[in-house]
């Protein structure tokens, strides 16, 4: 049995915020396609038994759910679950990954989206992750790599370097947190370090425009972590102005690259799990 935590760690992405529900459905928007893509890839079907941390929504959970039907299971984790719907066949716990143990060699898959980069202790969780999964088990990690994102067509050069002020003020209000932009590109070698095999590690780069998803995530964050914002050095008028530049219709740069990464718990671990 899962266990509940008494407090919970205070994640920059609050799911107690008034911004939480629509933060939730702008990740759907911009990554579950590609999400599903890779779940499928991995073989998932009746009978599975899967977990997700951290699952926010519960959007990926619903769509595990409906592929292991009628007779497999999904768990699904949060600090602060209440924004996942109950349905047949999903479980959803309370549970915070960092403190309270997870069922050894028990889920043929393994999934976590965004949430490791937000984890002081991502090493550690990763090796609780590995050994939740069933020896030849999967666990398919998503992660962001924001330090390349840049401008690629602004109005003035003012304009890119008020884009470039936002970004890194959103670097910096993780980081104070205990978070690692960067960890997408440092996941394969940290999945190889916990003895896991057949490392499939797949970036992923996309334009940003007024009407896509990704960027109207962006403008989402100006209002999401604002106070987080202000603490580190922006001003309300920066702000301002950086939600008009990202709702210009002829803005445009690159998107973080995401890391979607797939590996195996061996059948045989050799030692290797720590």
């Amino acid at each position: 049995m899962l266990a509940h935590p008494v407090e919970d760690p205070g994640y920059v992405f609050d799911n107690d915020s008034v911004h939480s529900r629509e933060q939730h459905r702008c990740l759907a928007d911009a990554y579950d396609a590609a999400t599903f893509a890779r779940l499928a890839d991995t073989g998932v079907t009746r009978g599975w038994r899967c977990l997700e941390i951290g699952s926010g929504g519960g959007s990926v959970a619903r769509w595990l759910a409906d592929r292991v039907a009628p007779d497999g299971e999904v768990v699904a984790t949060d600090v602060k679950p209440h924004h996942i719907p109950q349905r047949p066949g999903l479980t959803v716990l309370r549970h915070d990954v960092v403190t309270d143990p997870l069922p050894e060699a028990a889920f043929d898959l393994v999934v976590a989206r965004l949430v490791l980069q937000h984890v002081p202790e991502r090493l550690a969780v990763l090796d609780t992750l590995v050994r939740a999964l069933k020896p030849g088990g999967r666990l398919l990690i998503e992660e962001f790599d924001t330090s390349y994102e840049p401008p690629l067509l602004t109005p003035d050069e003012e304009s890119a370097r008020l884009y470039e002020t936002f970004l890194a003020a959103k670097c910096a209000v993780m980081r104070a947190g205990g978070g690692d932009p960067e960890w997408g590109r440092r996941v394969p070698a940290a999945m190889r370090a916990a003895g896991l095999v057949d490392i499939d590690p797949r970036p992923r780069l996309e334009l940003r425009t007024a009407d896509s998803p990704g960027l109207r995530l962006q403008l989402h964050h100006t209002y999401h972590l604002r106070d987080r914002l202000l603490a580190v050095g922006m001003t309300e008028a920066q702000l301002d102005r950086v939600r008009a530049l990202m709702s210009d219709p002829s803005f445009r740069a690159a998107s973080s690259v995401m890391y979607s990464v797939r590996a195996r718990r061996p059948l045989t671990d050799g030692g290797h799990v720590r």
